[in-house]
């Protein structure tokens, strides 16, 4: 399985450092327009008040809040106060507090990259198995939060690799079988747009889910570790030829009207591609597991009707194992170093992290928590759709050779930026493949 390499030598980790200091030198500075407590969608709610821990985390997550609740009950003289931000500017208003000295207790984060800047300057505790109970969870998930041998962060939620979800019924009327292999991908794609249908729903606007397709041809080209490499640090690997042929693959399904004429005005948060999906007006999506949980809310019908999924596809001759998948391992809870309440934070993530009352919300939620010994009680699912589903995504997760995070979250986070901006000039032509490479080989420096 994956280990996220630490970051080679004394030289490279006194860059991280630097290139994290600036990050929260130039956030402190705009800290006193940047308000933390801002009102709105942007900004965060708080479900208690008064002395205690703080901890922030993203608004979606509910069945976190739930565990918050239960442990306040719990604990009235030392509540957690809880705040709960939208996705867009948490990590912003994150770096602002860190720079500010003002950061919570516990912090919500993806691991890679992003967490070990805050590791490598010192701002993030490691936690134990006799702190936490690390045993419990799967080897494969912490790595995402592993550095120098150490864990920083407690998996917080459920297992989300990126899969390939496609309506069967749009499938089936063009004469579509689900694509085993990239050659198959073209073929659908060609027949779906005859057919008069988007073939593959993709949010654009949002960036974010083009880099799905572009992490997933890399690690089908030329295997895990050229990312790998990048990731430790080797930024000339960005100019590797697999880069480069992924990109021309990315450009090649886009030209052939694999996302539609349209993608670039789809915003994902708006539920706009995972509409297409659901109503016929696009035969596939390449999106996290979450969307699972999205479709049975929108339209229970078509999930127990058409609604297919399946890893994505193999391509013949390339280097990469099939079976790896690319998204996130899970979340993580991490401990700020200047916590003055490290005992309760630790009694949280050990004792209502992942305990038995949160792993049954996460499988009623058709979510996998990121725990070991789960084949008995995933079994147990009365709904037979939803025993299927958690089965597969198990499955997946349990017989991957690799899970690769996401990139943007792997990469230290003064590149994901430029990451995103030329994974959309990729996908829009408006660069030639191997000019994706070299952008972010200077964007690494």
């Amino acid at each position: 399985m994956h280990r996220n390499q630490e970051r080679g030598d004394v030289a490279d980790r006194t860059s991280t450092r630097i290139r994290w200091r600036r990050a929260v030198v130039s956030a402190a500075a705009a800290s006193t327009a940047l308000s933390l407590a801002a009102c709105g969608s942007s900004g965060p709610s708080t479900t208690s008040s008064g002395e205690g821990l703080t901890m922030w985390a993203l608004t979606d997550q509910t069945i976190l809040k739930e565990s918050v609740d239960a442990y306040n009950k719990d604990h009235p003289d030392e509540k957690i106060n809880l705040r709960l931000f939208a996705n867009d500017d948490y990590k912003q208003k994150l770096r602002v507090a860190f720079g500010a000295n003002q950061a919570p207790d516990l912090f919500f984060n993806w691991g890679g990259g992003a967490l070990n800047d805050y590791v490598e300057a010192g701002k993030v505790d490691a936690v134990t198995d006799s702190q936490v109970n690390l045993l419990r969870f799967m080897p494969s998930v912490l790595q995402s939060a592993e550095f120098g041998g150490e864990v920083y962060g407690v998996p917080a939620n459920g297992l989300a690799p990126v899969v390939l979800f496609y309506n069967k019924k749009v499938l089936k009327d063009a004469g579509v079988e689900p694509p085993k292999t990239y050659d198959d991908l073209l073929s659908a794609v060609k027949k779906l747009r005859d057919d008069g249908v988007t073939p593959i729903s993709l949010a654009a606007n949002s960036k974010w889910p083009t880099l799905m397709h572009l992490e997933y041809l890399l690690d089908r080209e030329g295997g895990h570790e050229v990312f790998q490499e990048i990731a430790a640090g080797d930024t000339a690997v960005w100019k590797d030829p697999a880069v480069t042929k992924a990109n021309s693959r990315l450009q090649e399904l886009a030209e052939a009207g694999a996302f539609g004429d349209n993608a670039s005005s789809v915003n994902y948060d708006q539920g706009a591609s995972t509409a297409l999906l659901y109503t016929g007006k696009a035969g596939m999506e390449l999106m996290g597991t979450w969307e699972y949980a999205n479709l049975v809310k929108a339209a229970p019908d078509f999930v127990k009707k058409d609604l297919g999924y399946m890893a994505f596809p193999a391509l013949p001759g390339g280097a990469g194992d099939p079976k790896n998948i690319v998204g996130n391992p899970s979340n993580f809870l991490s401990l700020n170093s200047a916590s003055k309440n490290k005992e309760a934070a630790l009694t949280y993530l050990k004792d209502y992290v992942m305990n038995e009352d949160q792993i049954d919300a996460y499988i009623t939620s058709g979510s996998v928590p990121p725990v070991t010994k789960l084949d008995s009680r995933l079994a147990q699912v009365k709904s037979a759709d939803d025993r299927k589903w958690l089965s597969f995504v198990h499955g997946l997760v349990e017989g991957a050779p690799n899970f690769q995070l996401s990139w943007d979250q792997d990469l230290p986070s003064d590149q994901a930026d430029p990451l995103l901006t030329n994974v959309d000039k990729s996908l829009l032509g408006q660069i030639k493949p191997e000019q994706f490479g070299e952008n972010m080989s200077e964007a690494a420096k």
